[in-house]
């Protein structure tokens, strides 16, 4: 069982005068309702508050925080005004310093079960820096403790203004640097391709709630998500984030996310958790499949003139009213729209893509996000580096494609110049007080910028209240009811391609023994099963593949014959034992040897191996459908072109497609 240890974190009131009174702390249960946003981000009713530094003021009956404790109710304390007035007032009595500490998004330095302390309180306190992304992996009430560290550290500065912590994605079952985060008790659900191949937006809006209630459940209050990229090249290694490669089915699963994950299509409000819609724009049609977080990777390229078909997902995404964009590393190579020659630099340095496009033609007023390190050097090393090497290394992170030879400082005021109004991943906001005072960028665009983001935090509730009840997180995330809707997503996303002779479902009274690779013998042995280590005594054969990363650059999509999985598949099928392959789809991976191999071929995009066997003995039923087409062959995969949906010749499979038990 969870630990239920809760510590009180030293709350206290301070008393200034009649005008203050002590009240006790006011914690909202994750999931309910605490100041329902009107239409110009009002609350409609009394919020919630909770201070563990702060006084909390008393005019006219009416609790608020003073959290400049002058003893006097300002007007950005007061939770009746609309959040662009509580933030044009804020705005006004901020420093430089403390204005450019909102226009960065740190990283919280992870220590044990927690953040190193000291780190955390010169990166909020002298720094000014309130929005970071946490990657802490612990259990839901290390992570809400943690998370109420960050905010006690914020309530303690001059104006008190509260974080906003963020996160990659963490419910799903690929893990990967930089892009993903383990869930540690978190509602397990498929990837989000897999979300696509349940073809359900209902679904998807449900997941997103899940996701939004663990957030905020544990103190997270922005997700970088999610990707509205589409799937256009097979090779490329982020397909598992998106929703498939129809730019339209995409586009309306973004939506659904969205709405879930903001609590609604109408903006942000204190139960929401904002979005980072990302990669503005073209990510997926990366050149060869390649990972624009590394210098080789840095073109996406469209022989197909299908750039129009990347920005679909995206109205989605502004149609629920997404609080934030995430533009892509990628320079879109010798890109031509709508008459436009696109500069020839990252997209978080591209006024046109940004200013013209994503405001001018798009209306978009949320925030602007970097993705991570654009400001940051690429030396020679980092310039060489490629997969598997990470991405990371001696000279830290640095993605600044097309401006590799400028320096930070220049590179920080081309971003915020181009239209970025957060730069991601940054602790350092000095550089933008500097730009400032060397008038590479006005004051007025930092206020521009600064308003926008002061805006984000006023909607999602936080300058009343902050902090998160650690007990209760650890009662609601993760619990059987929301994991029972993460269960199904998994069982409808499972994709049964090949099913020779009624392989499955198998029947128990038929199948005594198994032999397996990559499933939990703990598991079958639950159901009653006998595992064995020899595929000739089993009356059924379950294996799991992974995607192979075949070849010297990784983009292979094809299973070699040395591939360990591989092998354990065509020794099971060579004893004429029933055999079931389980691929895992992170790409559109060519299944031809698979297909001739297993008797019955089921795609899986994240499913625990519980899931996977009472689906494979009928306890559920797959209903998935294939979010992209499966092709045939590696030379088609090559001829193909990588901005256009679906293109090789000859698919193997083509999307949509998919099998039922009965």
């Amino acid at each position: 069982m969870r630990s239920r240890n809760h510590p009180t974190g030293g709350r206290r009131r301070l008393a200034l005068g009649a005008a203050v009174t002590t009240v006790a702390a006011l914690v909202a249960q994750p999931g309910m309702l605490t100041a329902p946003a009107g239409a110009h981000g009002k609350p409609s009713a009394p919020p919630r508050l909770e201070s563990r530094d702060v006084p909390i003021l008393a005019k006219d009956g009416i609790r608020f925080r003073d959290l400049n404790r002058d003893g006097r109710l300002t007007p950005y304390e007061d939770w009746r005004l609309s959040a662009a007035a509580r933030a044009r007032d804020l705005l006004s009595r901020m420093t430089l310093e403390e204005k450019a500490g909102l226009l960065v998004h740190g990283n919280l330095p992870t220590s044990g079960d927690g953040y190193d302390a000291a780190a955390t309180a010169q990166l909020v306190g002298d720094r000014h820096v309130t929005t970071a992304i946490t990657r802490l992996s612990k259990s839901p009430e290390k992570v809400a403790a943690a998370n109420n560290s960050v905010q006690a550290i914020a309530e303690k500065q001059r104006l008190g203004i509260p974080a906003v912590i963020s996160t990659d994605p963490r419910n799903g079952f690929s893990v990967v640097e930089g892009q993903t985060v383990a869930g540690a008790g978190t509602t397990a659900m498929p990837d989000a391709i897999g979300i696509a191949a349940a073809h359900d937006t209902r679904l998807t809006e449900r997941l997103g709630d899940i996701v939004r209630r663990e957030y905020r459940a544990v103190g997270i209050t922005e997700g970088l998500s999610p990707q509205a990229d589409i799937a256009t090249e097979p090779r490329w290694t982020r397909i598992d984030g998106t929703f498939g490669s129809d730019p339209e089915t995409a586009g309306r699963h973004v939506n659904a996310y969205v709405k879930g994950m903001q609590h609604g299509a109408d903006g942000l409000g204190p139960d929401s958790a904002a979005t980072v819609t990302k990669h503005w724009v073209g990510y997926g049609a990366q050149a060869n499949g390649y990972d624009s977080h590394y210098y080789y990777g840095r073109y996406a390229t469209f022989p197909g003139k299908n750039f129009a078909d990347h920005i679909t997902p995206f109205k989605g995404a502004f149609a629920a009213h997404t609080s934030g964009i995430m533009p892509t590393y990628s320079i879109l190579k010798d890109l031509t729209y709508k008459g436009h020659k696109l500069d020839q630099v990252g997209a978080g340095f591209n006024s046109y893509l940004l200013k013209d496009l994503l405001r001018g033609t798009y209306k978009f007023d949320g925030v602007i996000v970097s993705d991570w390190g654009i400001t940051g050097d690429c030396p020679q090393q980092c310039l060489d580096n490629r997969p598997p090497a990470s991405f990371i290394g001696p000279w830290g992170v640095g993605m600044p494609w097309g401006v590799e030879a400028q320096s930070i400082l220049r590179r920080t005021a081309l971003t915020l110049n181009a239209g970025v109004d957060q730069i991601g991943g940054s602790d350092q906001p000095s550089y933008v007080v500097q730009a400032v005072r060397q008038k590479l960028v006005g004051e007025q665009r930092v206020n521009e910028a600064a308003r926008r983001v002061l805006e984000q935090k006023f909607r999602l509730g936080l300058f009343e209240n902050p902090y998160v009840d650690e007990e209760a997180a650890g009662r609601l995330v993760g619990n059987a009811a929301f994991q029972a809707v993460g269960d199904k997503a998994q069982s409808d996303s499972l994709t049964l391609l090949k099913n020779s002779d009624r392989t499955l479902p198998a029947r128990r009274d038929q199948v005594r023994a198994v032999y397996l690779h990559g499933v939990s013998a703990d598991e079958a042995k639950a159901r009653g099963l006998k595992v064995v280590d020899d595929p000739a005594d089993a009356d059924l054969a379950v294996v799991r593949l992974a995607d192979p990363r075949a070849g010297s650059d990784l983009t292979g999509l094809e299973f070699p014959d040395s591939d360990p999985a591989y092998q354990a598949l065509r020794k099971a099928a060579s004893t004429g034992t029933p055999t079931v392959a389980v691929p895992k789809l992170t790409r559109p991976l060519i299944l031809t040897n698979i297909t001739r191999a297993a008797d019955a071929v089921m795609a899986n995009f994240g499913v625990s191996d519980a899931v996977l066997l009472d689906t494979i003995f009928g306890k559920r039923s797959p209903d998935g459908r294939l979010p992209f087409e499966l092709p045939s062959s590696m030379k088609e995969v090559e001829a193909q072109r990588g901005d256009v949906p679906d293109d090789t010749a000859h698919p193997l499979y083509e999307r949509g497609y998919g099998l039922k038990y009965r």
